[in-house]
């Protein structure tokens, strides 16, 4: 099958299945999921390998940007405790928790090997809190600080993966190498973000009279960010979303309203498009590992990842229940603290359940090294894709199908 047929073909599979999971009210994520998995596993359909350059260029961007973009500026100032407390910290302790896990459940699972996929696998993802939390009505102060994390920390899974693959490698760590690097790959990426938002405001004063012009500028800037960005080695990320920030406050004041209009119909259907090809991508790539993994591993490995899931899981519900309290206790003890941005247990509860696991995590994993600087294979990296792709279908497919009915039995209450 020729690669623009199958190009092709994989459009108009994602385009149906998402009409059919609007039909059939099951979350469009979820849905293109499981015919993603059930498409790769078909006797015809070709090993389609996922390119993690391409992944991290392509679909983070623009998806990073519409959502940045659209998160309102004020409660994400409102919420930011809590959002830097998930994004920063909780990824630190979530990736020491999986790595303990995967050292003392896994044969042959060094300390170095359990850090890179407790990294891998320390952030949730944008894409994913986005895409099946919207249309459950939640409140605008949760959907913020779900997505406000999702947007942050993968900033700091980064900077965790990347220590961590160069210990496999035989690099001496230094803790206060980590966290100097995580300062400047942090600090970096908002400078980069700050001054292109200024440069982008410029260019739209200048080019106000001509709509299309504008638009394309706004198509192609989160792109040129990311880029120059990770050119720099600071974080592409955290560039891209202060940038969607900045021209969210811009828009508001400065945008013609025909610009508005049609920007907001040319972003609909470009994030339609990129969402739901990302999640059939993911589903078409569990056949191909589960291919390359020997018959009796197999079985043993969907109960490790699964063991992950519900531990990453349960390490999520002990340090959101924490943060309320200690919003709760700063708020009483009369320190700055809005209370706005205090939130109860039912709220708590839909921040856990909403943690899933996604896009960027498969490509960190996709994008571990074949081999070693040494020539030698990168060890038990198959296993490492085997375990982050499980966690990911696990998280999405178990939280994602139950998320609706959480929220509603919650809101009931």
């Amino acid at each position: 099958m020729e690669n623009y047929t199958v190009i092709l073909l994989i459009m108009a599979v994602m385009i149906a299945a998402s009409g059919i999971a609007d039909r059939i009210k099951v979350p469009v994520p979820v849905l293109l999921l499981i015919v993603g998995i059930a498409v790769g596993f078909a006797p015809m359909m070709p090993d389609i390998e996922l390119n993690p350059d391409i992944i991290m260029l392509l679909f983070l961007p623009p998806l990073l940007y519409d959502a940045a973009f659209n998160i309102s500026f004020k409660e994400f100032q409102t919420n930011i405790s809590t959002i830097g407390t998930l994004a920063i910290g909780l990824v630190f302790i979530t990736t020491a928790g999986i790595a303990a896990i995967a050292h003392y459940m896994i044969p042959g699972m060094s300390w170095p090997l359990s850090f890179v996929l407790g990294a891998i696998l320390s952030a949730t993802d944008a894409v994913a809190a986005i895409g099946i939390t919207k249309g459950l009505g939640l409140p605008h102060n949760t959907v913020t600080i779900l997505e406000g994390e999702s947007l942050v920390n993968d900033a700091s899974a980064l900077v965790a993966y990347r220590f961590a693959v160069a210990a496999v490698a035989g690099v001496a760590f230094f803790a206060w190498q980590a966290v100097f690097q995580f300062v400047i790959v942090l600090a970096g990426g908002f400078l980069t973000g700050f001054v292109v938002a200024q440069l982008m405001a410029q260019l739209i004063r200048f080019f106000r009279k001509s709509d299309m012009v504008v638009i394309s500028l706004m198509l192609l800037m989160p792109f040129v960010t990311y880029l120059v960005a990770e050119h720099f080695k600071v974080s592409g990320v955290i560039a891209v979303v202060v940038l969607g920030l900045g021209m969210s406050r811009f828009s508001k004041e400065k945008f013609p309203d025909a610009v508005k209009d049609q920007s907001l119909h040319f972003w609909s259907v470009i994030i339609f498009l990129l969402n739901g090809l990302i999640f059939l991508l993911i589903g078409l790539q569990f056949p191909l590992i589960f291919k390359k993994l020997s018959t009796v591993q197999v079985w043993p490995y969907i109960g490790y990842a699964a063991i992950i899931t519900i531990s990453t899981l349960l390490i999520r519900m002990v340090r959101v229940y924490l943060q309320q309290l200690n919003l709760k206790k700063a708020f009483q003890g009369k320190r700055k603290i809005s209370e706005e941005a205090l939130f109860d247990s039912r709220t708590s509860f839909i921040i856990t359940w909403s943690g899933m696991r996604g896009i960027v995590s498969l490509a960190i994993a996709i994008g571990l090294p074949i081999l070693l600087k040494s020539g030698k294979p990168f060890p038990m990296r198959n296993e490492i894709l085997f375990l982050t792709i499980g966690v990911v279908l696990l998280s999405l497919l178990g939280q994602g199908l139950t998320l609706p009915w959480v929220v509603k039995k919650l809101q009931k209450k």
